[in-house]
């Protein structure tokens, strides 16, 4: 079968699907990745062939202008409170996030890639479509096309648990007031295709999900959500492991990294990486700080414990770590897990503390939020993770549960199954003939 995947230019997104792309096309399907030019070179250091579709989003250049005001400081509606009991969850704060998000995050990544996304599926005709998390336009184009399609979701489903919440708040409120931001630019936006709105181009046939059982969150039945799970594996991209790595330990190594969106997306850290390297400089282990060359001021002179390095691939690094500090980002977060790695999480950015919450909750992470993050308080913390023998064991033992998981190979039935279901039914592109087949279908 053709398969496509369809994603918005976000590499770190893009390169949690990777491992099942290799999946499929191990299995003798023909895979096509399909995004926004910027992404071109992190698909084809992939060894996948690329297809650029429309043009660059400028989302994160609109948030840099927004971070100059501290916006990015503040909880992010309506994600904030995707981990918060549902009674905690008002209308109100979840229609003001929706008209957040779906013009200044959503629309923005979408619309520009939409009109060659659902071109190229008329054209190429895939049987199945995989898409990111928010890259609806892929749910969209497959609709258009008579393709099947699946979500694919980085992290906790915190985007059906809001979608839940969200209808169940709107139907408690008079007609009059009711507003659904979502449906509107997605009921616009797929019209313009001859395809009908309905909550499947919200959350797919499928959701592949990656993340472990104990770290899921509860998503209503309100959506329309089926689940597929699969095993976290860790992919960094194209790299080199160097000969120091392949050494045995001569005592505990801590791997130190802060995520490359910060630098790749808002040119610096969020954390004063010389403040922290600083903070470590007495805790008995080897430090290992990814830090890029351009980014080191401060760093000229570390501390003898202290090896920084420009990059390593990840899951390399964490096999020959002993725990690892990080800013709780979703891949190198489950990188670490997957290697048994207990973790101190200093997060400050979208559904990176509720992740740093859930974890610490676990018991298999120490959770510092960014503005508490003191020299002191991280020095602290680091001993403890070394020291905490109860930490290092719960860490292993979600490792061992991240391993269990079936792996991208074992999906490719699955999915071959929903693309035959789809292909036994007609392809149309006529408006409101697809969207009454897949009501039907329900």
């Amino acid at each position: 079968m053709r398969v496509l995947v369809a994603t918005a230019a976000e590499k770190p997104h893009f390169l949690g699907m990777v491992p099942l792309a290799w999946a499929l096309r191990s299995a003798g399907h023909e895979v096509l990745v399909a995004s926004q030019p910027e992404l071109a070179t992190a698909v084809t250091g992939a060894g996948l062939p690329f297809a650029p579709v429309g043009r660059d989003h400028g989302y994160w250049r609109m948030m840099r202008a927004y971070s100059l005001l501290g916006v990015l400081e503040r909880e992010t509606p309506p994600f904030g409170k995707a981990d918060a009991p549902e009674h905690e969850v008002s209308w109100e704060y979840l229609l003001e996030g929706y008209r957040q998000v779906v013009p200044y995050w959503w629309r923005m990544v979408n619309d520009p890639m939409a009109d060659e996304l659902v071109d190229l599926c008329r054209t190429w005709k895939p049987d199945l479509v995989i898409w990111g998390s928010v890259s609806f336009a892929g749910a969209v184009a497959a609709r258009a096309c008579g393709a099947a399609h699946v979500r694919f979701i980085w992290g906790a489903d915190i985007f059906a648990r809001m979608r839940g919440l969200f209808l169940e708040r709107m139907r408690e409120q008079p007609a009059a007031s009711r507003e659904d931001p979502l449906e509107e630019w997605l009921t616009g936006l797929a019209g313009r295709y001859g395809v009908d709105f309905d909550e499947e181009l919200v959350c797919g046939q499928a959701t592949l999900d990656q993340v472990p059982p104990a770290l899921r969150i509860p998503v209503s039945a309100r959506v329309p959500v089926r689940y597929l799970g699969m095993r976290f594996v860790p992919y960094n991209g194209r790299a080199v492991v160097p000969a120091w790595l392949r050494e045995p330990l001569e005592r505990p190594r801590v791997c130190l990294t802060l995520g490359t969106s910060a630098t790749d997306r808002f040119g610096g850290y969020t954390l004063s990486v010389g403040a922290v390297v600083e903070a470590l400089a007495d805790v008995d282990a080897e430090v290992v700080a990814t830090v890029p060359a351009d980014r080191r001021r401060g760093l000229e002179s570390p501390p003898p414990n202290v090896r920084l390095v420009d990059y390593v691939p990840l899951h390399a690094l964490a096999a020959a770590s002993t725990a690892t500090i990080n800013h709780g980002g979703w891949g190198t977060v489950l990188t670490g897990l997957e290697a048994g790695l207990p973790q101190l999480l200093v997060a400050s950015w979208f559904d990176n503390p509720m992740l740093a919450r859930r974890l610490s909750a676990q018991g298999v992470a120490l959770n510092v939020p960014a503005d508490e993050a003191t020299a002191e308080r991280l020095a602290e913390q680091t001993r403890r993770l070394l020291e905490d023998t109860e930490l290092r064991r719960r860490a292993r033992r979600m490792g061992e549960e991240i391993r269990s998981q079936p792996p991208p190979c074992s999906l490719v039935a699955e999915l071959e199954r929903l693309a035959a279901e789809r292909g036994s039914a007609p392809r149309t592109t006529v408006s409101g003939t697809v969207g009454a087949a897949r009501r039907g279908e329900r």
